[in-house]
Order: structure tokens, then sequence, then C-alpha cells
């Protein structure tokens, strides 16, 4: 039997068909602004997104840093989601390297930041404080795609407080499936994004950030002091063009695979399903079985993230198919049976 992997939707890998594609692309030297295939997928999503510029980049995590470091300074602060992944998952690469303070609040259960709370953290103009400059939302966070509305109104709060709005958009496209728009509408509200092509569009390697021209050359130069200026990226841009033409309708495919899973599960003596968001499903398993279920899961070539507490994700994606769902669920049955 073949593995499942349900750790993450980054562990796909690159079809025949986009091998091919990256195979087929022209390439030049991307510091000096000479890949064609870099500079396509760059123009092509800021003209997709409704932005004036776009860099692509190794990592979702480098696009949020080097975004967070052009919209702020030394001393500065950004407004971000305690369980966010710029906060909780990135290194603290915004203060480490950037010398920005993150301000966490706690998520709503929907995963928006409570608008309320967003005021109360906004520092006044005061020697004594650090300066706050930015709001960072994730869209999807744990799957959940933010309501249009929320975003709507998030924009409001900043344009009145004078902040910027930059959006993780690791999933974005997971949230515009999931309701439904063009992701233009979701992006549209804020003054960076940073979107990754490595996760449900099965792309191998990079994330864009979209922004304005100045923001983008600052970025730019960001990049370039961590490391990131690539040469001859053009195959990799070519592997993200390819999942931008084939791997975004489909992603509700993934979407109603774990909704299969959730279903399949429910009832399941010692799993409780927690809740099911996109192509994200969370279950909860005592700990105490949790040696008993890698060793259940391993037979049944399954993989799946099982860590210290009774919370596991389990994540559809490109590489998943029918067959992967019913030996998901059969496997995690019979384990509960047991």
């Amino acid at each position: 039997m073949h593995w499942i992997d349900l750790r993450s939707d980054t562990v796909t890998q690159p079809t025949v068909a986009m091998r091919e594609a990256m195979m087929r692309a022209p390439v030049g030297d991307d510091v000096y602004g000479e890949d064609p295939s870099v500079n396509a997928l760059q123009a092509r999503l800021a003209d997709d997104l409704g932005f004036q510029a776009g860099l692509f980049v190794p990592s979702g995590t480098q696009s949020n840093l080097i975004g967070l470091m052009a919209h702020c300074q030394r001393g500065d602060e950004y407004v971000v989601g305690m369980d966010a992944h710029t906060y909780k998952y990135e290194g603290g690469g915004a203060a480490v390297l950037g010398s920005i303070q993150p301000q966490p609040l706690v998520h709503a259960p929907d995963g928006t930041l409570p608008l309320d709370a967003m005021e109360r953290a906004i520092k006044p103009i005061d020697p004594h404080f650090a300066r706050t400059r930015l709001l960072c939302l994730e869209n999807t966070w744990h799957g959940r795609a933010l309501p249009l509305a929320y975003l709507a109104d998030a924009r409001t709060l900043c344009d009145r407080r004078g902040l910027s709005l930059h959006l993780d958009g690791a999933r974005m496209f997971n949230a515009a499936v999931a309701l439904r728009v063009a992701p233009r509408e979701i992006a549209r509200h804020f003054d960076s994004v940073s979107v990754c092509l490595s996760k449900g569009l099965g792309a191998p390697v990079g994330s864009v950030l979209l922004g304005t021209r100045e923001l983008i050359e600052s970025a730019r130069r960001w990049r370039k002091v961590v490391g990131g200026g690539m040469r001859q990226a053009g195959m990799l841009a070519a592997a993200a063009s390819f999942a931008l033409d084939h791997h975004v309708a489909r992603l509700a495919d993934d979407h109603a695979r774990a909704a299969r899973i959730a279903e399949g599960l429910r009832g399941a003596d010692g799993i409780h399903v927690v809740a099911q968001h996109t192509n994200m499903v969370f279950i909860d398993v005592p700990v105490e079985r949790h040696d008993a279920l890698r060793r259940a899961l391993d037979d049944a070539r399954i993989r799946v993230s099982i860590g210290y507490t009774p919370a596991i994700r389990l994540v559809t994606h490109l590489d998943v198919d029918d067959e992967g769902v019913e030996r998901t669920v059969q496997a995690l049955r019979a384990f509960a049976a047991g």
C-alpha cells in the first residue's frame, strides 16, 4: 500500500504535468529581475488580486517576515492573533530580525480577532510605547475562512486608526473556494497579502508577497538581506503558475474529502470529532492512547501529526484521493473499536 500523508497540505508531490511545465520554463537571473517566468508569476498574481506589484520568495515564512519589515521599523508593533502563524510558528522572526514587537490577541472561535480587543490594543502616541503600525490577519485560520463582512470591518478600523493591514494568506485560495468568491474579493481589503503556493495548490516551493510598488521594493531589499534572493528561479515559478491554472477549483475536492473523513469518524468510541473546516479535520484522542494510535496508523500506512495533547489535525490535499479517505476512516474506526 502507498502511504497516505495527512500531516499537512505541504507534503504534496509535483504532478507529472507540473514537472513538464517546470522543465519547459524560460529562466534568467531573478536577483537582476531577469527571470521571465518569475516576472510573469508576480505580474499575474498582482493583476488577479488587485495589487501594483508582487515578489516571489522561497517560503511563506519569509514572505510574511519581509512584509512585516517593509511595513514596520524598529520599535514598531504589529497586532496579531495569539495562535497566528506569524506570531507562533515562524520563529519569532519579526521580533528577532525586524525588532518589531508583536501584540498578540486571543482569537474568537471563528478565527477572527475581536475588533474591540484590537482597538484597545492600539497604543497611544507616547514614547513609553511601541508604535502600533500594522494589523496582521490569517486566512484560513485552523481551516476557518474569515467572513468577508469581518474583513471589511477590520479594514474600516485600520483606516480610522491609521494602521496598515496585512494578510497571511497561506490558504487564501481555500478560503475563496469555501466562500465561493474570487480571491480578489478577499485580497481587496488588505494593503499586503502573502500567498503561499506550496500548500493546497500543490507547488513544490514558493510564496508571493503582494502590495504597492513602494512596499514591494522595500521587501525586495529585505529579501536579499535575509538570504532569499534566488537566481534561475523560473522553474519554481512555472510550477506555481501551473498550480494557479489547474489546482484552484479542485480545492473543493479537498474540502469535500475532509468533510467525509469527519462524518465517517462521528460516533467512533474514543475519537471526538471537534470540527471540520475547509481541508482540515480536528479530532481529539486521549493522550494515553497515542502510542497505540501511532502503531495502528503505521500498520495502515497513514501518517498524521500526533503531539503531546489530545488534539490531532488531519489535512486533505492533492495527493489524498477517495481511496485514501476510505482507508483513513476504516483505520481510525478500527483503532477506536480495538
